[in-house]
């Protein structure tokens, strides 16, 4: 499997992301997570739509929450085409809860705790925490990856307006 290291960090220290890295113009990998009602999702299932794929460390961390609800309040002005994804290696009871407490209802959040086949498929895995790297994956109707943001630091807020353009620019 392929390692890239320094790439991310966490307080400045170096981690180590796992998994191929994602290109814009590559295909978007498939994956399966978990709703937040235990069900399996494929990826694959929201082809036909432009997809915001984000993923997070952690819901219950200030700076992932605050990514959340900032993409919950900007899905509502993107169309009915667009939608937005958050995985993280939460367990589907906490996203759920996590949810339902900060009123998140216009973004769904995904479960890649089992397996953590979006981590790998993404390259977003990180080893040493066996968490989920902040990034931004928008991909189009046809599956096409147009978008990539990985933000270096954990504890940064990505670049909202670059990754709202992109789709955008796509829609």
């Amino acid at each position: 499997m392929e390692e890239r290291t320094g790439i991310a960090t966490v307080r400045g220290n170096p981690l180590t992301l796992v998994g191929k890295e994602i290109r814009v113009g590559d295909p978007a990998p498939d994956f399966e997570a978990l709703d937040n009602d235990l069900n399996p999702v494929k990826f694959s299932s929201y082809r036909g739509k432009v997809v915001i794929l984000c993923s997070v460390p952690s819901l219950d961390t200030p700076v992932c929450d605050m990514e959340t609800r900032r993409f919950n309040q900007e899905a509502p002005k993107l169309g009915p085409d667009v939608v937005i994804l958050t995985v993280s290696m939460d367990l589907p009871f906490a996203q759920k809860r996590w949810c339902g407490a900060a009123g998140v209802e216009n973004v769904t959040t995904l479960s890649d705790h089992r397996e953590a086949a979006f981590g790998l498929a993404y390259g977003v895995l990180l080893k040493e925490l066996r968490l989920l790297a902040r990034s931004i994956f928008v991909v189009d109707r046809d599956g096409v990856v147009r978008y990539v943001q990985l933000v270096n630091e954990l504890g940064e807020e990505p670049d909202y307006e670059a990754a709202l353009n992109a789709v955008k620019e796509v829609v």
